[in-house]
């Protein structure tokens, strides 16, 4: 069985965007897990993807308050499949990321972040595949805002970059 999931961060509603956009919303409804790798900034946005999604797992960003500190923890671990997950927001530099990551998340298949609104996708050499999806509402260098889908097979992990309509 497939499991589908909607990678999303560094939404930063409504300090960046009003609200989250609509093909994000769309992909929050089709998803079986939600992930929002931090920087949510306001508590109305939790709540409507707690409200919206199967199943979401989330932790706290640099740029999040008490109120969300308060409800989220700063690293998730959940297993889809024959996958072990891990989302956190910050990673630090991205030179030697995934020799960092590979000593802090040992055992972890797939590494989840967030905080440079830049999409990444990547392969540590433990086999950790460490993926961002970019920011949805505030691409900041970069062409579009993007976000990620997912699909995991048993251990298969396939991705794809979405650019936001």
């Amino acid at each position: 069985m497939t499991t589908s999931l909607l990678l999303i961060a560094d939404t930063h509603v409504p300090a960046r965007a009003r609200r989250l956009p609509d093909s994000v919303l769309r992909a929050i409804d089709e998803a079986d897990i939600v992930v929002h790798a931090g920087d949510w900034i306001d508590v109305a946005t939790l709540d409507l993807l707690e409200s919206r999604a199967r199943m979401l797992v989330g932790v706290y960003g640099n740029n999040d308050g008490p109120p969300l500190r308060d409800r989220l923890p700063e690293i998730a671990r959940f297993t889809v499949e024959e996958v072990d997950v891990a989302v956190v927001h910050e990673t630090g530099q991205k030179q030697r990321r995934e020799e960092r990551m590979d000593a802090d998340f040992a055992g972890v298949d797939l590494l989840v972040f967030g905080h440079s609104h830049i999409p990444w996708d990547t392969v540590a050499p433990s086999g950790m595949r460490l993926l961002n999806p970019g920011s949805p509402t505030d691409r900041r260098r970069q062409p579009v805002c993007t976000m990620m889908t997912v699909a995991i097979d048993g251990s298969r992990i396939d991705a794809a970059l979405v650019p936001i309509a």
